[in-house]
């Protein structure tokens, strides 16, 4: 964009801007006009977006049976979900944190089949046959586990 000086009479100067690709001087009124637009087409997009990933959950759905815990839990989840996101918000277990969900700090890890892995980087699907246990599940009755009571002496989310 570049601006022409323009005096429309002998005692005042008024700046315009013109468009370099077309050339056509832009005022106020088409700079909000072509703003209002573009976020109309926007909002519209975003909308449109969020019906169709609507529609595509059910598409995806898939029936699971997962045992964590020592407990067993069936489950009718989006193919995408992630292990982490099946624990949180569909079996209320939020031991498992949402950190960086990159599978970098840890915050999320669970023991499945006793190995050590990150739950956000694992899809829930795949953890079925697997026996998952979480931060809630390691306390032999009203006894803490270290890793548990480690959390409490050091004031650890």
């Amino acid at each position: 964009m570049r601006k022409k000086s323009v005096s429309s009479d002998s005692t005042t100067k008024a700046e315009i801007s013109v468009d370099r690709l077309t050339g056509r001087v832009i005022t106020r009124r088409g700079f909000i006009q072509t703003a209002s637009a573009v976020t109309a087409g926007t909002i519209l997009t975003q909308r449109h977006l969020a019906a169709e990933m609507a529609h595509s959950g059910t598409e995806n759905m898939v029936s699971m049976n997962l045992t964590i815990n020592g407990q067993k839990h069936q489950l009718s989840l989006d193919s995408r979900t992630t292990l982490l996101d099946a624990l949180r918000e569909h079996l209320d277990l939020t031991g498992a944190k949402k950190g960086c969900d990159h599978g970098q700090c840890g915050a999320c890890t669970v023991l499945c089949n006793d190995r050590r892995v990150n739950s956000c980087l694992m899809l829930a699907a795949s953890a079925q046959g697997d026996e998952i246990t979480t931060i809630e599940g390691l306390a032999k009755g009203d006894e803490l586990h270290p890793v548990q009571q480690a959390f409490v002496d050091c004031d650890g989310f």
